[in-house]
């Protein structure tokens, strides 16, 4: 298993060069892929073209990716239909990013995935966790999600608000770190 599947399994990685060696190619050839989404006027058709060879397969028709975007590794993202990810994203997805039908990402939202070991020797070494986005979950401007959380169906979360555990379905979550101050409403 290579350093790209054990990351997207999830857990520990432990710092090789030649292990890291096939991580820092893939982020060099999709680092060429980003750029040209972030540096060139594209219509919704021409980026999606892009983020499908970025991600790896073809992005749902129903889905729409703003620019500029940026990713680490940019293939572990995977995108449902009726999706919506709104300017200036950062998807650190190394560990796998998963968003679920009908879900809005507001700007300058992070997706956070990996994460370091605590000790001084060990600090080169990833801990990867995945990150899952469930059907019809709103995250507002400045979101930033940490590695292993499940954000719940229907869910909302405030803008600037800093997403540490998991979230139940159907509810409103906001702060650093984020906590529910109450349900979605039902229309």
């Amino acid at each position: 298993m290579d350093a790209l599947e054990k990351a997207l399994k999830g857990g520990k990685l432990d710092y090789s060069e030649s292990d890291f060696l096939l991580v820092d190619q893939i982020v060099e050839k999709n680092s060429r892929i980003i750029n040209e989404i972030n540096y060139q006027n594209h219509t919704a058709d021409e980026r999606r073209a892009l983020f499908s060879r970025l991600f790896g397969y073809q992005v749902p028709a129903t889905s729409d990716i703003k620019a500029p975007f940026n990713a680490d590794v940019g293939c572990h993202t995977f995108v449902k239909g009726n999706v919506f990810i709104n300017k200036d994203c950062f998807f650190m997805d190394l560990g796998g990013i998963w968003i679920g039908e009908g879900t809005k990402i507001g700007p300058r939202v992070s997706l956070i995935t990996v994460n370091h070991e605590e000790g001084p020797t060990q600090r080169r070494n990833m801990i990867t966790k995945s990150i899952h986005l469930e059907k019809n979950v709103w995250l507002g401007a400045g979101v930033t999600v940490l590695p292993g959380v499940t954000i719940g169906e229907n869910s909302i979360v405030g803008a600037a608000s800093v997403v540490t555990k998991d979230v139940a379905p159907n509810s409103v979550i906001v702060g650093s770190p984020a906590r529910k101050i109450r349900d979605v409403r039902r229309n």
